[in-house]
């Protein structure tokens, strides 16, 4: 019995590292069920497993255990509405990419993601590729944005793949740590970790001009090893991200400029709707939380669309 990494699942089928580096073949042993999680992926990239080898001249092993998880990120199944799809496991972070041209990431889906990470305490960092094809009013409504998530405590980069700006700053966010990367397809991710590790070379693909959207060009959730003790995982691009598990009452605890001013609300379970005293509202009201946050929101509590 060894214990084991996962570093790709294609499905029914995973591949496992072990501690000396090699890397197995690996399928589950029977039903495989976590208790209390309904999942389409019982085992997920960046998994720690306890398998046994079944043939060392085919290099495949039986997985029979899961270790716990200190986290995970995971998302409304769009195949089975009341299954989630883990997108990773295990990680110290989380980088989400988003391009506000050739694909355009709505702030939405910015912050869907944003609650999903902060649900499991994730620190997320938002890199906004692309920036050379923005004209200069492009760049100014772009440097608003990042004032705006900065001010309430996420990091915020700008980047451009083809011209290496901000490369230097991708590569440093990633040292030492397991991150995952994640955004629409298109948005640059497959160019920017080939900017920082060429010898990857991870295939890419151009963005579809009839609809102005991503082609997919990652299939299976992977990590990779980029350097000593740095790890991605490069995960599908993602159309939509339904949350999970989060009851209304929960959502406002996830943006943390809700989450500081939650005592102050008239009433200890106020939605931030249409109640009498609510210190969320007010702020909105002032400009002290922005509207378009404020929107994302209601979009949550409301269950709105999750493209949005």
């Amino acid at each position: 019995m060894q214990e084991g990494l996962i570093i790709r699942s294609t499905g029914s089928w995973y591949d496992v590292r072990n501690v000396d580096g090699h890397i197995y073949q690996g399928r589950l042993k029977g039903k495989f069920k976590i208790k209390g999680l309904k999942v389409t992926n019982p085992i997920a990239v960046g998994d720690r497993v306890v398998f046994d080898v079944e043939d060392e001249a085919e290099n495949t092993v039986i997985i029979t255990d899961i270790v716990s998880r200190e986290n995970y990120i995971i998302r409304q199944s769009v195949h089975k509405t009341a299954h989630g799809h883990i997108l990773a496991a295990n990680l110290d972070q989380a980088v989400l990419l988003a391009t506000l041209a050739l694909p355009r990431t709505s702030l939405g889906f910015i912050d869907r993601f944003l609650v999903s990470a902060e649900s499991f305490r994730i620190q997320t960092t938002i890199v906004f590729n692309k920036s050379d094809i923005l004209n200069d009013e492009g760049l100014a409504y772009q440097q608003e944005i990042m004032d705006m998530y900065s001010r309430i405590g996420y990091h915020c980069l700008s980047t451009s793949a083809t011209e290496g700006i901000g490369v230097d700053a991708f590569r440093h966010l990633l040292d030492h740590k397991v991150t995952l990367l994640s955004g629409h397809s298109g948005v640059g991710k497959s160019s920017l970790v080939n900017a920082i590790a060429p010898d990857l070379n991870l295939r890419t693909n151009e963005v579809s001009t009839f609809a102005n959207k991503g082609v997919h060009t990652t299939t299976f959730a992977e990590m990779f090893e980029i350097a000593p003790d740095t790890f991605i995982i490069d995960t599908p691009g993602i159309k939509e991200l339904g949350l999970m598990d989060t009851s209304k009452e929960e959502i406002s605890h996830y943006f943390p400029e809700m989450r500081n001013r939650l005592n102050q609300c008239r009433f200890h379970n106020c939605l931030h709707l249409n109640e009498p005293g609510c210190a969320i509202k007010d702020a909105v009201g002032e400009g002290d939380i922005a509207e378009s946050r404020y929107m994302s929101y209601l979009s949550m509590v409301e269950g709105g669309d999750n493209r949005r």
